[in-house]
């Protein structure tokens, strides 16, 4: 009897994670259209063992979002998400910036954008305003990371981040993705925050030097 009432729970719990929270661990922010959306780094992980896409809407243009992307990074930018885990684990040495840092804005294909620890982000592809891909290759493990930018109107700007992964199918593989799911959704859902934190007040700051001039 406690045998089956073991299996209940578990088999529950099971279902519970894998409907309602893997659902947003998996697609949180997003519109129905976000998620089948192509985005330009899904031909480098065409079939992908693991798939999340995350967006946020940010009060702001293209131009406002776009340079706290290209400026991530250790002893960059930052990572925009909870800088004490960034820095307890080591990938950053210092907190987010919170301005924007010239010396930084330049960012090309073939570019790797440093982390702290560990190997860095390879840049595959920059579409200025528009895209930015980063991804890697190690042994049979492959993983693209992607933010795509996508105007509503002259004010308002959605951010899509694509995270994908395609590993070799073994059980080892799957329970990996499983544990770090709900960390890539914890770090990347804060990172989304940030940036559009960010680029909200560099927007209201851009508007409020238009409203001087003029």
């Amino acid at each position: 009897m406690k045998t089956i009432l073991v299996i209940t729970v578990l088999a529950g719990a099971l279902a519970v994670y894998w409907f309602p929270i893997r659902r947003l661990f998996t697609r949180w922010g997003t519109a129905p259209e976000e998620l089948v959306r192509s985005m330009p780094g899904d031909v480098l992980a065409p079939k992908p063992t693991f798939e999340n896409t995350l967006a946020v809407t940010i009060e702001a243009a293209p131009e406002d979002i776009w340079p706290w992307l290209v400026q991530m990074g250790h002893g960059r930018g930052g990572l925009y998400s909870y800088d004490w885990l960034d820095r307890l684990f080591g990938y950053l040495d210092r907190p987010s910036e919170t301005r924007v840092l010239p010396e930084f804005q330049r960012l090309n294909a073939g570019d790797v954008i440093p982390i702290g620890r560990g190997p860095g982000f390879p840049v595959a592809a920059v579409d200025a305003r528009r895209s930015l891909v980063l991804s890697g290759k190690a042994d049979d493990f492959v993983w693209v990371w992607q933010f795509g930018l996508y105007p509503i109107d002259a004010m308002t700007t959605r951010l899509v981040s694509r995270n994908s992964a395609a590993v070799p199918p073994t059980i080892a593989s799957w329970l990996l993705l499983r544990v770090l799911e709900p960390a890539a959704f914890l770090m990347t859902r804060r990172m989304l925050l940030g940036v559009a934190q960010r680029a909200e007040s560099l927007a209201r700051s851009r508007r409020r030097r238009a409203t001087r001039v003029a």
